[in-house]
């Protein structure tokens, strides 16, 4: 846990895992060693707990098994609220910021059928909202995968959101508390949301899309991916009929992901 807070990254971590006895550790990772050797664990645990975040290693019983199976996992997750939810079969819904009303007819239509499975997005406005809030509506179990710490939020139209999420489902981050967000830690992100569920669902997409990204982490994974298919003179379904035309299925109704969750 000291090791996050002193910014030891998933790479550096892995240096030390894997290290040779006898080779010398390069200089950075040296200087952010003794940074968390001079950290008060202590400290850091009490402010953890009266945050209510519960932090879980890789080599945690509670560390999920599906995650820990991806090329790079994060060595260390925060989580606030039902951490439980982590061990539940669990499909990722991503989509377009600028989400059609279509996104949000779609998710009505196909949400309220998935009450055997937990929904995993990353509480960004647009798709990944109205995922968030639908499963809310329907008693289905969420995750929200933060690109920043606790402490922070972005952005803040789901502030809200989020509270009622860490009150009855769950956060969570590889990130400390006071992390803030910037653009990488959303790409970063993104490889989590694959790596929680079995399958992923894109909405909507544009052709260049961290959508896109997220749907081919998963297929990198061996993970089942899903796409709404689209209005073709549509900017925002260009991307997802472009996956369907590689290979992602086509899903018209809740029924072709729930075959794939027997």
């Amino acid at each position: 846990m000291t090791l996050s807070y002193a910014g030891v990254t998933i790479g550096e971590y892995h240096q030390l895992k894997y290290m040779r006895h006898g080779h010398s550790l390069p200089a950075e990772l040296q200087r952010k060693l003794a940074a968390a050797k001079r950290l008060n664990s202590s400290a850091i645990k009490s402010h953890l707990a009266s945050q209510g975040i519960t932090w879980i290693t890789i080599g945690d019983e509670r560390y999920p098994r599906l995650l820990a199976e991806i090329h790079d996992p994060p060595y260390i997750l925060y989580a606030k609220g039902d951490w439980q939810l982590l061990h539940k079969r669990a499909l990722g819904i991503v989509g377009s910021r600028k989400a059609s009303r279509y996104t949000q007819e779609s998710l009505k239509a196909i949400i309220p059928e998935l009450k055997n499975l937990s929904i995993v997005s990353g509480l960004a406005y647009g798709a990944d909202e109205a995922a968030h809030r639908l499963c809310l509506s329907h008693g289905i179990p969420t995750i929200g995968v933060l690109a920043f710490g606790h402490d922070v939020h972005y952005p803040k139209s789901t502030t809200g959101l989020r509270s009622e999420m860490e009150m009855h489902h769950l956060t969570i981050s590889e990130y400390p508390p006071d992390t803030p967000p910037e653009k990488w830690r959303f790409i970063a992100r993104n490889r989590i949301i694959a790596g929680l569920s079995e399958g992923v669902l894109v909405t909507e997409a544009e052709e260049r899309s961290g959508s896109l990204i997220t749907l081919d982490m998963a297929m990198n994974e061996n993970r089942n991916t899903y796409c709404l298919p689209g209005n073709i003179t549509s900017g925002l379904s260009k991307g997802t009929n472009l996956r369907i035309q590689e290979g992602a299925e086509i899903v018209l109704s809740a029924d072709d992901i729930l075959k794939d969750f027997h």
